[in-house]
C-alpha cells in the first residue's frame, strides 16, 4: 500500500515540473447540486490531466541507463501526452502506444514533441506492444501498476486535503485506478472522515468488475470514453480501492457527456467525459448522503476538442 510519506516525496520530487493546480469552491456547481462543492482543477495542469505528475515521478527516478535506453507507455489519450511532453522536458527518448480509437488530437500532441507513437487495434494489444518494447530494453511507465506513479498521482490528494475547506464526499473518476488509489491513500492519511467515490463509464467497467470479483478481471471496453478505458485494473491499484474507497459507481456515456456540458455551463470549466462523468455520480451521492454533503470533485482532464464534444453530444441527442 502506499503510504503519505511515499506521496510527499513524490511531491517534493515532481515540484517545479508540474502545477500546484487551483482548488476552489464553486458557487455554480453548488447551486446546481444543492451543497457546497469543492473543484480540484486539474485538467489546468501540464498537458491538461492529472497524468504529468506520475509521468514526471517515474521519470526522475530513472538511472542513466534507464535515461538513455528510453521509455515506453501505452495510453488512451492523456498518460501518453503526458510522458511524451514530460520526457521531452528532461531530454528522454520516449515511445506511446495507443489505440486506434484514441482521440485524433492526443495522437498529434504526442507526436509534436518528438516521440514515436505506434497505433494498434486495441488498449488489449497497445499493453502487448509496450510490454514488448519493455522487454526490449525501454522502461514501461505503466499509467497505473507502478507504486512510483501512483505516488505522484497521489500529490492530487494532498494538494487537495491542504488546501480544500470541509468536504465529506470525494468522487475521483478511474480508469486503471492510480488517480483514485493514490489520492485515496493521501485522504486516509490527512481525512481519514472523507469517503472516496470512484466513477466510471458503462463499458469501461474494470475497477467494479474487479471490487464485484474480489480481484482484477479483463472487461470488454464499449465505452467512448477512452481515457478510463483500461482492460484491467492491477493489484496494486485494486489493494487501494478494496480498502480506501466507499463505492466505485457507473454512469452511461450520455450522462458522462451531458455532464461536460453542464460543467461548461454552470462552472465554466472544459473538461472531457472522463471528467464530466463525476456529475451525474455526484448527484447520486447527494441523494445517499443529504444535505449535509460537502463534495469533492477531481476534475481529472480536459482534453477534448469542440468538435470531440459536439460529435458526442449529437449522439446521444443533447443538442
Amino acid at each position: 500500500m502506499i503510504g503519505i510519506s511515499e506521496i510527499e516525496a513524490a511531491a517534493g520530487r515532481i515540484a517545479g515540473h508540474i502545477v500546484r493546480t487551483p482548488t476552489v469552491p464553486s458557487p455554480g456547481l453548488s447551486a446546481l447540486l444543492g451543497v457546497p462543492v469543492t473543484a480540484k482543477l486539474e485538467l489546468l495542469q501540464r498537458t491538461g490531466s492529472f497524468k504529468a505528475r506520475g509521468a514526471t515521478a517515474k521519470l526522475l527516478s530513472l538511472d542513466a541507463t534507464q535515461r538513455a535506453a528510453g521509455v515506453v507507455a501505452v495510453s488512451g489519450g492523456n498518460h501518453g501526452i503526458a510522458l511524451a511532453v514530460m520526457a521531452a522536458a528532461l531530454e528522454v527518448k520516449a515511445t506511446v502506444v495507443m489505440p486506434q480509437a484514441a482521440p485524433a488530437r492526443s495522437v498529434e500532441i504526442a507526436e509534436g514533441t518528438g516521440a514515436s507513437v505506434l497505433l494498434t487495434d486495441g488498449m488489449a494489444e497497445a499493453f502487448a506492444t509496450a510490454a514488448r518494447l519493455r522487454d526490449e530494453g525501454l522502461t514501461l511507465v505503466h499509467p497505473f501498476d507502478d507504486p512510483v506513479v501512483v505516488a505522484g498521482q497521489g500529490t492530487v490528494g494532498l494538494e487537495l486535503a491542504r488546501d480544500a475547506g470541509e468536504l465529506t464526499d470525494v468522487l475521483v473518476s478511474v480508469g486503471g485506478g492510480g488517480l483514485i488509489a493514490g489520492i485515496a491513500a493521501a485522504l486516509r492519511a490527512l481525512r481519514p472522515g472523507v469517503r472516496v467515490w470512484g466513477v466510471e463509464t458503462e463499458g469501461a467497467e474494470a475497477m467494479s468488475r474487479a471490487l464485484a470479483a474480489g480481484g482484477p478481471v479483463p472487461v470488454d471496453l464499449s465505452s467512448v470514453v477512452t481515457t478510463l478505458s483500461a482492460p484491467s485494473v492491477s493489484q496494486l491499484t485494486y489493494d487501494h480501492a478494496a480498502a480506501l474507497v466507499e463505492e466505485v459507481l457507473v454512469v452511461s456515456d450520455r450522462e458522462a457527456v451531458q455532464g461536460c456540458l453542464e460543467l461548461a455551463e454552470h462552472a465554466k470549466v472544459w473538461t472531457e467525459p472522463a471528467a464530466g462523468c463525476l456529475l451525474p455520480a455526484a448527484r447520486r451521492v447527494r441523494e445517499r448522503i443529504g444535505a449535509d454533503a460537502r463534495v469533492g470533485l477531481v476534475v481529472c482532464g480536459g482534453n477534448a476538442t469542440v468538435g470531440d464534444v459536439i460529435g458526442w453530444a449529437d449522439r446521444f441527442g443533447l443538442r
